[in-house]
């Protein structure tokens, strides 16, 4: 089953994090937040999503693609490959 949303691994104190952040905030693009430093399962999962490295933010979408650490163009682009950019 195809997940219906965004949904973006993170910490609090990841500066990768919060300009991706802000990029969603700036287009009204809704997204689930996990912060991994309070879920060790799903650090586990980043770390298994990208080969043993820990990399936020690691962004899930929902046609199953993944971006980690993307630039704001990068993000920006697939956001509108996926007309999910306003």
């Amino acid at each position: 089953m195809q997940n219906t949303e965004i949904v973006m691994y993170g910490t609090t104190w990841c500066p990768d994090c919060t300009r991706a952040k802000r990029v969603f905030a700036d287009r009204g693009i809704n997204y689930l937040w996990i912060n991994i430093d309070d879920e060790p399962d799903k650090a586990e999962l980043v770390m298994r999503l990208n080969n043993g490295k820990r990399i936020v933010p690691t962004i899930i979408f929902p046609n199953g693609s993944m971006f980690a650490e993307p630039s704001n163009p990068e993000l920006e682009k697939k956001l509108k490959a996926l007309e999910l950019n306003t």
